[in-house]
């Protein structure tokens, strides 16, 4: 069997959607053999990692500026004992790329970059276009690629759907009857309200005030209370009291709960109605829409970006005109009256994301690339 020796880097492992994926990767490379090492300034998530079979090499790849630039020979040295190098961030990428660059192309490793967001266009966002494969980890990040950087060629552009374990996300998961009884107290819910969550930190393109205007809407026909779950980082304290006066404004206060940051957003999901993705612009995946289809839950979101392609993969009744607040509460309503069609088994999995991340490094490995 092929071993192969694989890096993937990335600024930090604190949390985030893309620190989830580089774990879960470095776990699929252990599981078949392979030796699996991050590169990243650290964080809370180093010790999992490690804890499950992977090296961490801790460098600051991923602080801004041109002083980061010392660390190319650094990171060549490092570069000459891997098969693989995956990159997944942008300041990071041109490290990583400038060191490459200055290697053989006989001795130098495969250079794989995930684009992870749709980022602004610009020479600096390039750099993720570099890689002698390009992952895209939805349809309209392909399309924003495409679009953007024309340069980068279609073979060499890979779409692999990011996924959601099912043992984690069982299909009709719900939490205990004590873990309900005390998240309800514990935010005063009563248990005839139905639950509405927007689970999503708080920060004014998250789609909060739209979200807060339906709990208006339906305030007035339909017990509904709803949920906004996530913290804001003190920049955005000022918007997040905004929101609290805007739903004092619209006389919903009482039917509104910020519920912070939380540990147990799988257990929120599972007790709603139905979740929402409300952000004002595209975004490139939308993992938490996943996990909520996964377990079942109805998603209700704007029909754009990577999160609808999910949603209009496996609950396309709850896709909604972007901005068409109206249409919004129309569909929410059809949802909670039991008129929706049951989401679809999820075929977004983590499992089938692994599988390809790996057969990709392999292939690699195996060929020479002309990029």
């Amino acid at each position: 069997m092929l071993s192969l020796r694989v890096l993937q880097v990335l600024p930090a492992l604190n949390a985030g959607g893309v620190e989830r994926g580089t774990l879960e990767i470095g776990r699929a490379l252990v599981a078949a053999g392979h030796k699996s090492m991050v590169l990243s300034g650290g964080g809370r998530m180093v010790e999992r990692l490690t804890s499950e079979g992977s090296e961490h090499i801790c460098l600051a790849v991923g602080k801004k500026s041109l002083l980061s630039l010392r660390l190319i020979p650094q990171v060549r040295r490092l570069l000459e004992q891997v098969d693989i190098v995956h990159v997944r961030s942008r300041m990071p990428a041109w490290i990583v790329y400038l060191a490459w660059r200055g290697m053989p192309a006989s001795t130098r490793p495969r250079l794989v970059t995930t684009v992870h967001g749709l980022y602004s266009v610009n020479r600096y966002s390039e750099v993720m276009t570099k890689g002698e494969v390009i992952i895209a980890i939805s349809g309209a990040v392909r399309d924003y690629i495409r679009e953007n950087y024309p340069r980068a060629n279609d073979t060499r552009v890979k779409l692999i759907y990011r996924g959601v374990d099912d043992k984690d996300f069982p299909r009709g998961y719900q939490p205990t009857s004590g873990w309900v009884d005390a998240f309800r107290q514990q935010f005063s819910i009563p248990r005839e309200r139905l639950i509405l969550s927007l689970p999503a930190r708080i920060t004014r393109w998250k789609g909060g005030e739209s979200f807060i205007r339906l709990i208006a809407q339906l305030a007035d026909s339909h017990n509904v209370h709803g949920l906004i779950v996530g913290s804001a980082e003190d920049r955005q304290k000022p918007f997040e009291s905004e929101l609290h006066q805007l739903a004092a404004t619209l006389n919903i206060a009482d039917r509104l709960t910020f519920t912070g940051h939380r540990d147990d957003v799988r257990e929120v999901m599972a007790i709603s109605d139905a979740v929402y993705n409300l952000s004002t612009h595209a975004e490139p995946f939308g993992r938490t829409m996943i996990e909520a289809l996964s377990i079942g839950r109805p998603v209700i979101a704007w029909n754009y970006g990577g999160a609808a392609e999910s949603v209009a993969s496996l609950f396309p009744d709850g896709l909604v005109d972007v901005g068409d607040e109206a249409a919004l509460a129309s569909v929410t309503k059809k949802v909670l009256a039991g008129d929706a069609t049951p989401p679809l088994p999820n075929t977004f999995l983590l499992s089938t994301m692994c599988a390809k991340t790996l057969a990709l490094y392999e292939e690699l490995a195996e060929r020479n690339i002309v990029g």
